[in-house]
């Protein structure tokens, strides 16, 4: 099905709407009326910020989910830089604007700089979350990783006095074969108030079974090679948030608790195209897990003597296991069973393990003696962080690391005149980095079509230290009441995976293979050099990424109709990209550069109709010659998809009966030798509220069961993985 043929039948049904629905006005609110704090560490209404900025709040997450409980599906379809969906508990290639992104919760980081592991967004459970804040371009106000974006998830609290109860159920399937994929989900949300006290509680599990591509061909429970799948997971959350509050002070608790598990049945087979389950293999290794809990408590004093100041404190314990996998041409390289074998170690599959904790302290403060409406954010933070990877037979795969870090940092806003205001601002971050002495395991390395042994590699640690000043400028000028123009330039920065570098101690290349192991390789081609098996963890460092972002755009709220436009680049002379055939890490000059545009209009008081698309390309220095040349496009697993489109149109019937159309465009990317197709999807749902029995919801994801290519999870490891087929959800909720 073209995309010309989907979006005329959208049309067509959107078009129909109207006569079914009432003549009412619908509530309007302005988008430029919407309180952000995620852009400036402070509250700001989106038409005072000179960046692009995306607010999903609680009545749109409903609306637009369609029966998923991922966040990352919903984010993918209504922000514009940030990626497709992958499809999978894993973020892997899931980029914003082909770079990374800091995930937040409540202003606390949920990454893992040291050694980054992408499954975080979809461990998220959006049955707690009140809006999702998200800033476009790189940023460094809450430190390190947002060098594409910044997703920040603000969590529900409780506002009403008395008990609130709220719970929901869904029941979901491939209309391929329902009766070995239908599967449950279940929560349970408790609120309220009682005078100064406020809480909220919330338990929900889920879990998946089998899943299957539009052709009816069950998916592999392990596309990207241990990132693990969609399918045969079992998924519990537990979140609880207390406050008080007590004139100008608020005194606030949370504690968030991810568990997840899955089991496949089957190996997968890389080889095939597209990868599929392999049959013949049964999978032998330990399930992959998450167990990670998150603790954070908060303090506001808005009679501060410097003005209002907001104080966090946090620890989060994290552990992520990977799944098992072997040897493959996707694959290039496992542990060996002992030092020198050619036969995979049964115990092939690590723990990452990683503490965080950390103070961060926010003033913000009025400038009035300079000009009207000058403020100034200012503060410092502090955060502590030790991570390790091991194998689940506790062999150490990364060197392990300890890192202090502190930062400090300032951000002015200036009105210039009543209608032009200038921001500006800057932070400094010193690290504090001791790495560990550590024995790299013993692997193989599969290369032209032969398992080499590689000998265990010792890597020699020490105490490092290294800063990353950054800063960022930029200005919002009124063109009327209603609409703004705005431009920044703005620095982030980013740590560069320094356990992935560690992890391939001396085999990070054919060239590295071959300078480390000399003549014991001679066989295969490395010459008679004589090998070095001692590693200094000072040779192989990667330096931390420092990217500029430049962006301008406009963006309006007229009543009826409101959009945000904004073109950008960003550059970097320390990107970080990963070589899918080499099973390699890199550093090098890279330039991105890319167009965003969100519209929306209300065509009558009950339909809404918008679109949301985005434009992004970039290139490298691949060939490290010291410049970009041409044809030297960045690889899939940065920029999986050049342009996407989403089209959609909302309405609302008589009797509280809502219903949502989407059509989703996704161009794949055709510029570098992997060509990834291009993609139409069509979704819908409709709602009925039922006042105090509940809301009864139907969401259909890929209605039209179209077999495609899902371009992001392709491009993590270059071998073809389909996307998912026609999803159909049944959603009740109540609350009392």
């Amino acid at each position: 099905m073209h995309f010309k043929t989907l979006a005329l039948t959208t049309t067509a049904l959107i078009a129909a709407f109207p006569a079914l629905a009432q003549d009412e006005t619908a509530q309007k609110t302005s988008t430029l009326d919407k309180i952000v704090i995620t852009a400036g560490r402070s509250e700001n209404e989106v038409s005072t910020l000179a960046q692009s900025v995306v607010v999903i709040d609680r009545e749109q997450i409903e609306a637009a989910s369609f029966g998923s409980t991922d966040p990352t599906d919903l984010i993918s379809r209504l922000v514009p830089g940030f990626a497709p969906s992958n499809q999978t508990i894993s973020g892997a290639s899931e980029t914003f604007r082909g770079r990374s992104v800091l995930i937040m919760v409540d202003g606390v980081p949920r990454n893992t700089p040291l050694r980054d592991n992408s499954r975080i967004l979809s461990m998220i459970d959006l049955n707690t979350v009140e809006r999702i804040e998200v800033v476009n371009g790189s940023s460094s106000l809450y430190g390190a990783g947002a060098t594409g974006g910044t997703i920040n998830f603000i969590t529900k609290r409780g506002v009403e006095e008395g008990i609130r109860t709220t719970i929901t159920t869904q029941a979901s399937a491939y209309t391929q074969d329902i009766g070995n994929s239908i599967a449950p989900s279940v929560s349970a949300n408790v609120e309220g108030r009682i005078r100064q006290f406020d809480y909220f509680f919330s338990l929900s599990g889920d879990m998946t079974r089998k899943t299957y591509d539009g052709r009816g061909n069950e998916m592999p429970s392990d596309a990207m090679i241990g990132q693990g799948g969609s399918d045969r997971t079992r998924q519990g959350n537990m979140f609880t948030s207390l406050g008080y509050e007590n004139e100008s002070r608020r005194f606030g608790l949370s504690f968030d608790w991810t568990y997840l598990d899955q089991k496949p049945d089957w190996l997968t087979n890389y080889s095939s195209n597209p990868i599929s389950p392999d049959y013949t293999s049964p999978y032998t290794g330990e399930r992959l897990k998450e167990d990670s809990k998150y603790f954070t408590g908060t303090f506001t004093e808005n009679d501060f003597i410097f003005g209002t100041l907001n104080v966090t404190a946090f620890y989060n314990s994290i552990r992520k296991q990977s799944l098992f996998n072997t040897l493959s041409t996707a694959n290039s390289f496992v542990y060996g069973a002992s030092n020198g074998s050619t036969v995979v170690s049964p115990y092939n599959q690590t723990i990452l393990k990683s503490d965080r904790a950390g103070i961060n302290a926010t003033v913000n403060s009025d400038l009035d003696f300079i000009r009207d409406g000058a403020k100034i954010t200012w503060g410092a933070d502090y955060t502590y962080d030790h991570t390790t990877q091991e194998r689940v037979d506790g062999a150490a795969v990364i060197a392990p690391m300890t890192q202090n870090q502190i930062g400090a940092f300032a951000q002015l806003e200036v009105p210039v005149t009543d209608r032009f205001t200038l921001q500006g601002g800057a932070r400094f971050d010193q690290f504090y980095l001791d790495v560990e002495d550590f024995t790299r395991p013993s692997g193989i390395f599969l290369y032209n079509g032969y398992r080499v042994p590689l000998r265990e590699v010792s890597v020699t640690g020490g105490s490092f230290t290294y800063n990353s000043p950054t800063y960022n400028i930029g200005g919002v000028f009124d063109l009327t009441e209603e609409a703004q123009a705005f431009a920044n330039f703005s620095q982030g920065y980013s740590l560069a995976d320094i356990g992935g570098f560690t992890r391939r101690a001396g085999a990070n290349s054919v060239a590295d293979i071959c300078a480390t192991y000399g003549s014991i390789l001679a066989a295969y081609g490395c010459g008679t050099g004589a090998p070095n098996l001692n590693i200094s963890y000072a040779n192989i460092a990667p330096e931390p990424a420092l990217v500029n972002t430049y962006e301008a755009g406009l963006r309006g709220d007229w009543g009826r109709f409101r959009g945000t436009a904004s073109a950008y680049i960003s550059t970097s002379d320390k990107g970080t990209s990963f070589d899918a055939t080499t099973n390699s890490v890199s550093q090098q000059k890279e330039k991105i550069w890319g167009f965003d545009l969100t519209a929306e209009a209300d065509a009558t008081d009950r339909l809404k109709i918008g679109t949301v698309f985005a434009y992004v390309e970039g290139k490298y220095d691949a060939n490290g010659n010291g410049k970009i040349d041409a044809g030297e496009y960045l690889p899939n697993n940065r920029i999986p998809n050049t342009y996407k489109i989403n089209l959609y149109g909302e309405m609302r019937f008589m009797y509280d009966i809502m219903a949502r159309a989407e059509v989703e465009y996704l161009s794949g990317r055709k510029v570098t030798s992997q060509h990834l197709p291009n993609a139409t999807l069509l979704h819908l749902g409709m709602s009925k509220d039922m006042g105090k029995s509940g809301k009864l919801s139907l969401g259909v994801r890929n209605v039209l069961d179209t077999y495609y290519v899902n371009p992001v999870a392709s491009a993590v490891r270059g071998a073809e993985v389909p996307g998912l087929g026609r999803t159909v959800a049944l959603t009740y909720r109540v609350t009392f």
